[in-house]
């Protein structure tokens, strides 16, 4: 796990792209030590606050494009191995509201404050939840648009599909990288506790209403038939 950041440090990144209405993401690298993928995501609210989903530090012309969409007013931290740029963004954002899962809290605060592990967006089309089977450990996002519904989900599904050269070979030795959406071996062995009660929550997802993606912290959006690779991800935990 890389050392949580202690001042401003921009990494390689890409910029904000908008992949739906009031939803934005952005995808950049860190190195473990290969070059390991990541995507920061960004929901805006109602009352034009954003909810910042697993944080990276942008260079400045990509953090005021951020600003100018809206508020950061709730910091995410989705799990206790996400905390490199919390401390920055709660310096840089003091009103910043910063959110964990309960059972991640106690790590996370060795870095940051937690605010709430159960927060109110004041927004009936975003849902923030404790992924069921993890311990309490992960964290997700359900947001709801006028197009349909969009997961935002954090280490518990990896789609690494460019993993060429060593590294790559590296990651998909680790099982973080393959061909299709999976749940990494080193994810089932330290995050999942309860197989059916995560099954469940899958197969539960796989029936959300207009369900359009699912957005990962490190991997390609799953965009083609998402619901059916969330029915196929329940199915490899029997």
């Amino acid at each position: 796990m890389n050392k949580p950041l202690e001042r401003w440090e921009v990494l390689p990144h890409g910029k904000l792209t908008e992949v739906d209405e009031n939803i934005l993401t952005v995808t950049g690298e860190i190195h473990m030590p290969m070059k390991f993928p990541r995507r920061m995501t960004v929901v805006r609210l109602r009352d034009s606050n954003l909810v910042v989903f697993s944080a990276i530090a942008l260079d400045e012309d990509e953090m005021h494009a951020l600003e100018a969409y809206g508020q950061p007013a709730y910091l995410v931290v989705p799990n206790d191995h996400h905390r490199l740029d919390a401390k920055i963004w709660k310096q840089r954002y003091p009103n910043m509201q910063v959110v964990a899962p309960a059972g991640a809290r106690e790590k996370v605060e060795e870095v940051v404050h937690v605010d709430t592990t159960d927060p109110n967006f004041n927004d009936p089309n975003v849902r923030y939840l404790t992924v069921a089977g993890t311990r309490d450990h992960e964290a997700a996002l359900i947001v709801r648009t006028r197009n349909g519904t969009t997961l935002v989900l954090n280490d518990l599904v990896g789609n690494i599909r460019d993993s060429s050269g060593f590294g790559g070979w590296l990651l998909r030795m680790m099982e973080f990288a393959g061909d299709a959406p999976h749940i990494p071996k080193p994810v089932k062995l330290k995050m999942v506790a309860d197989k059916v009660a995560l099954r469940a929550q899958l197969t539960q997802w796989a029936e959300l209403e207009s369900l359009n993606r699912v957005l990962l912290s490190h991997g390609d959006t799953i965009e083609e038939r998402p619901s059916q690779a969330l029915l196929e991800l329940a199915s490899s935990l029997e």
